[in-house]
């Protein structure tokens, strides 16, 4: 019987453990060329752009998460985790709102750098939402690295007078749109063109306003304007919310519109209407006041005013939500009633499933 060979087992080991290590490294030199390749294709893939330079706009509340994962959707990277990897831990800053300029060449790690820094940015896109709030609007601007500090820090009755606005209240009086200034415009100047655009707007619809409508001036125009904007967010239904409210003042009805009990509320508001904040009287309050309230509670689009102007000629003086977007109109308390007992049950099923 042969007896076992040491020098045999010690060669067979040492050939086993020199596979692992080839297997190890040919595993690694692998994943090397797979990052290498990742790295060339996403990382220090050029911008893919038309021309010899691209506007690029980022806006304000944006993220490098967000945009990495647009720029896979549109097909521009293959491998989005390694600009997310590269982002985490090379860019210690969030993206930053404004109009950059990206030459051709740039790489994508070139561009992600430069969106980090705002003093990167060519223009500012200023983005003003309609139903919004001036002071919403006001905040944005006070936040905008981008933006020079003039009247953003002063009262609104300041701000109002070093604009030469001749209103009492800021509400309403900005017209909401995309737009792009240069990097450094002041908040007054942001505000100013603003204002003057809004008050064209204005006036160009109370020359052409159907006759016969209840209001004494275009500044109560423009608050029922406001009060439509916030009621609808259906453009199909801007005329018809304005018939209904034009029609109540013209019936002496009472509007009873959340919106305004709402802006009325101010910092109150948390989400919620109760049956006590219905019952409580302020100047907004339109289940407790007659006519309009006394300012804009939002800023008003171009087409809300428009609305303000041309009612529809319906006979329906109530509208309740439908539950599945948009409203229903009704002539009557009984059809109104209907209407809100349908809006109920859609919720409580809503609420089920």
């Amino acid at each position: 019987m042969s007896k076992p060979n040491p020098s045999k087992k010690r060669k067979a080991a040492n050939s086993s453990s020199k596979n692992k290590l080839r297997f190890v490294l040919m595993f690694f030199a692998l994943l090397l060329l797979i990052c290498a390749v990742g790295l060339k294709l996403s990382l220090f893939k050029t911008y893919p752009m038309q021309g010899k330079e691209q506007k690029l706009s980022i806006n304000y509340g944006e993220t490098y998460s967000s945009y990495i994962d647009q720029l896979a959707v549109d097909k521009k990277v293959p491998f989005p985790i390694i600009l997310k990897l590269y982002q985490r831990f090379f860019i210690h800053d969030s993206m930053k709102a404004g109009i950059y300029s990206v030459k051709q060449g740039m790489s994508i790690r070139q561009v992600l750098d430069m969106i980090a820094n705002a003093e990167n940015a060519q223009m500012n896109r200023v983005l003003v939402i309609e139903g919004t709030t001036a002071k919403q609007l006001i905040a944005a601007l006070k936040k905008d690295p981008l933006v020079s500090k003039v009247v953003t820090q002063q009262s609104h009755a300041q701000l109002l007078k070093q604009l030469n606005i001749p209103y009492d209240h800021v509400e309403g009086l900005f017209a909401p749109d995309t737009y792009f200034f240069d990097k450094g415009t002041s908040d007054q100047q942001i505000l100013s063109d603003l204002y003057q655009r809004q008050m064209k707007i204005l006036d160009a619809a109370w020359e052409k306003r159907d006759a016969n409508l209840p209001y004494e001036n275009k500044y109560q125009a423009l608050i029922m304007a406001s009060i439509i904007e916030k009621e609808t967010s259906v453009d199909r239904e801007l005329r018809q919310v304005s018939g209904v409210f034009v029609r109540r003042l013209k019936l002496g009805m009472r509007l009873q519109t959340d919106p305004t009990v709402i802006y009325g509320m101010g910092e109150q508001y948390k989400g919620k209407i109760t049956r006590e904040d219905l019952r409580t009287t302020t100047a907004y309050n339109t289940y407790r006041i007659n006519g309009l309230p006394p300012t804009p509670i939002a800023l008003p689009s171009k087409k809300a005013i428009e609305a303000a102007m041309h009612p529809d000629q319906s006979d329906a003086i109530y509208f309740v939500a439908t539950g599945n977007g948009g409203h229903k109109f009704t002539s009557n308390l009984q059809d109104h009633n209907r209407a809100v007992q349908d809006y109920l049950a859609v919720i409580r099923a809503k609420k089920k499933e």
